[in-house]
């Protein structure tokens, strides 16, 4: 008896023991799905910028990677990385149940099951991770195929090219001493003088970033909404001019039916763009870049059969970052062409003098750095340069865009760094 009273005795202390001991749980804090992700953290070397860092795990692809970069590690857009210093990457490692992709991450789309498994695959393979996700239970799931529309799959698309290419690659409609008629420039510019035949034989692809039913980045002055296609188009469409004047065939991807060559300073928004060929431009980003790079190679497989080696891509956009930020014009090269390097440094070259005679003192900041972006990385022309012009939410990067002779400027430039390769 006395014992069974001790066991009665000791059984609510021990439950009074056990419970101080529990820690309290809130109801936010109950979780009874999978377990909660975390963000993969890294660490940065001497030099890396954010694009670098992110181009080491294949996530500087993808615009919503780097506006997620920033707000995980709670960093201003205009940051500076620290070397040797931990950052969270748009990375969740998520638990695996050991059963599937899509079980483990409640999806159904197989191919964006796939492309996650390939992408651990790969990390392993290049050394950024030492495990193996179906061993350790660990998976890499990257942000943007989750939370970004151009995460979706990509149908195949064939890109079919004319039997006949039109030696500029535009519309001519006329030749009259020496001067040709491309309507594409529109009405003022149309008259295309023969200045000299120093690209003859040479092949360029311009394609102006952005279009149909994307405007890509914008900005805002004096009430006006700046779209960074418009102007991207208006550079690029002032450097194929040029480069058509010197001789070269030149092929503007993106088609404007109704714009050309346009000197006010607000040029208006709108979503009526093609791809050459009268191609409508798809929603979806993948997609559209997929279609441009299709064309493209089929273009430079035409063009190799026939006999011409030396075909450049050149791709113009506007960047966006915090409207405090002044960028000058910066350039990316295909990684691992030395030919891609060659050019984007020739191009930061000329820059630097022209800046010079117009800064005087003042230093010219463009930057020249290899980026795996998918034009660069899928496109078989031999050379290829992207081009950012500046920021088009900062007041002073504007003039770049809304001043038509800075825009005339800086195709000028381009031309004359191409002239002396």
């Amino acid at each position: 008896m006395r014992l069974f009273k001790l066991r009665l005795f000791l059984l609510p202390f021990l439950l009074l023991t056990l419970s101080a001991h529990r820690p309290e749980l809130s109801a936010d804090a109950i979780n009874y799905g999978p377990p909660t992700p975390v963000w993969l953290q890294v660490i940065s070397r001497q030099g890396d910028d954010v694009t670098k860092l992110l181009a080491r795990y294949f996530l500087d692809e993808y615009d919503c990677n780097v506006t997620q970069f920033f707000k995980i590690n709670n960093l201003k857009e205009d940051y500076r990385l620290v070397a040797n210093k931990a950052y969270k990457i748009p990375v969740q490692e998520v638990e695996y149940n050991g059963k599937s992709i899509r079980t483990t991450l409640n999806i159904t789309d197989w191919e964006t099951a796939k492309r996650i498994q390939t992408y651990n695959e790969t990390a392993r393979k290049k050394g950024l991770r030492a495990d193996d996700f179906i061993v350790t239970k660990k998976l890499w799931v990257p942000w943007h195929e989750l939370n970004c529309p151009q995460g979706a799959s990509v149908p195949a698309l064939a890109a079919s090219v004319p039997e006949k290419v039109n030696i500029n690659g535009l519309d001519e409609i006329g030749a009259a001493k020496g001067e040709r008629v491309f309507p594409i420039f529109g009405p003022g510019y149309a008259k295309t003088p023969v200045v000299s035949n120093r690209l003859k034989g040479k092949v360029y692809y311009i394609i102006s970033g952005h279009g149909g039913p994307d405007p890509g980045a914008q900005g805002h002055r004096a009430s006006h909404t700046l779209c960074e296609d418009e102007y991207a188009y208006d550079v690029a469409l002032r450097l194929v001019r040029l480069l058509v004047s010197h001789g070269a065939t030149t092929y503007m991807i993106v088609r404007d039916p109704n714009d050309g060559i346009r000197d006010e300073p607000f040029l208006r928004c709108d979503q009526d763009e093609v791809v050459w060929g009268d191609r409508t431009i798809p929603r979806d980003q993948k997609e559209r870049l997929k279609q441009r790079t299709d064309l493209i190679n089929a273009l430079t497989e035409k063009h190799r059969k026939a006999g011409v080696t030396d075909q450049t891509i050149i791709e113009i956009h506007v960047d966006s970052r915090s409207r405090h930020t002044k960028t000058d014009v910066f350039f990316y090269y295909r990684p691992d062409s030395e030919p891609s390097q060659r050019l984007a440094k020739k191009f930061h070259q000329t820059f630097l003098q022209k800046y010079l005679k117009v800064r005087g003192q003042q230093r010219y900041n463009g930057t020249v750095t290899p980026r795996g972006l998918f034009t660069l990385r899928e496109t078989k022309a031999p050379v290829a340069v992207y081009i950012e012009l500046g920021n088009i939410r900062n007041d002073w990067d504007q003039q770049r865009l809304v001043i038509k002779n800075n825009r005339q400027a800086l195709a000028n430039w381009l031309c004359e760094a191409l002239l002396a390769r």
